[in-house]
């Protein structure tokens, strides 16, 4: 019992997970019914197969905070993942491109659902330029660190090496986001390019902030001789925080709107795809407390190459449907080569 309850032990890290995806689907089949049960299964496995890549990525970000911080991720973070992004986001969306305020989109999510899909249908360019840039950002920044020992796929890799500057990233990202605008099929030019500069915008700043309080940090603890391993506390932490839920944000909202297609039903979407994110964050500090970045050298880069394909999707999504499954399955073969890499190459 006690290896169970030690913090590094898969029950003690997944036991919430378990729980509340038992709890849910006991309550959705007595009820709903089997036919809501099912619906919310589809979409918990959705969920946590298309954002496998966000808790690897995740995970880089959660091993630098303190015990608290993480912590503070799995309670307040889970809170803000399921009532937050999967139903407050979409809503003020909705009410943002209606311009109905907060009753009314309340309304026409449980009562119209169908139309309640259709509007934020409508938002999606806005949104789907927004998180393809800001995941663009975060791809371009892990491909251009030419600090970075590691390199999986070598040639290309070291190609954003020897061309690495601090301003790179956001020059290809606004350069990108600039051609996509413009292009005669994209029937929403201005609104590309202005949620896709806010993307690269929210990102940078972000960055700048983290790095700022950093060092700042850094320097407190050279003044107190400090030799300890550093981790991020106070409002360093604080930022990164923010940086992991606006990173939720982007990776998820792409699903809440796909989730429609299966179901028009806003409570079983708000069910499903919530406990696939609590899954997903156990999953984080699963690969946190295990160290498993460490044990398998090459799941970052397999991650930051699946969040390039998931921006390519979002941002070539604004004028040209691209059915979620390739995406999700270019996502999974990336990540599974990676692993095969990892246990495969010589250290």
């Amino acid at each position: 019992m006690h290896k169970l309850l030690h913090s590094h032990h898969p029950f003690r890290i997944f036991w919430f997970s378990a729980i509340a995806t038992i709890a849910t689907l006991v309550g959705l089949a007595f009820g709903l019914g089997f036919d809501a049960l099912f619906i919310a299964v589809i979409l918990i496995i959705v969920e946590i197969t298309f954002s496998f890549e966000n808790a690897v990525i995740n995970a880089k970000v959660l091993a630098k905070l303190s015990r608290f911080w993480q912590n503070i991720f799995l309670s307040i973070g889970i809170i803000i993942a399921i009532f937050g992004m999967r139903i407050v986001f979409p809503i003020v969306i909705v009410m943002i491109t209606t311009g109905l305020n907060w009753g009314s989109v309340i309304n026409l999510a449980f009562k119209s659902p169908q139309e309640y899909s259709l509007a934020l249908d409508a938002a999606h360019p806005q949104i789907a330029a927004f998180g393809g840039a800001f995941l663009l950002m975060l791809a371009l920044h892990f491909f251009f660190d030419d600090e970075r020992e590691v390199l999986w796929i070598k040639r290309f890799e070291r190609w954003f090496q020897r061309n690495s500057t601090n301003w790179a990233p956001a020059v290809i990202a606004l350069l990108i986001v600039s051609i996509l605008a413009l292009l005669p099929v994209n029937e929403h030019h201005l609104n590309t390019f202005i949620a896709g500069v806010i993307g690269i915008a929210t990102y940078s700043v972000l960055q700048i902030i983290i790095k700022l309080f950093e060092r700042m940090k850094s320097r407190g603890d050279k003044k107190h001789h400090t030799s300890k391993l550093v981790v991020q506390t106070g409002m360093v932490a604080f930022t990164s925080f923010i940086y992991l839920e606006i990173l939720d944000a982007s990776f998820s909202f792409d699903s809440v709107v796909g989730a429609f297609a299966i179901t028009t039903d806003v409570l079983l979407i708000a069910l499903g795809l919530g406990v696939g994110a609590i899954w997903v964050r156990s999953l984080t500090i699963f690969m946190v407390r295990r160290g498993t970045l460490n044990s398998y050298k090459y799941l970052e880069h397999g991650a930051h190459y699946t969040v390039l394909v998931l921006s390519a999707v979002l941002l070539f999504g604004i004028f040209i449907h691209v059915p979620e499954v390739i995406a999700g399955g270019v996502g999974i073969i990336l990540i599974g080569s990676a692993i095969l890499s990892s246990r495969t190459r010589p250290q």
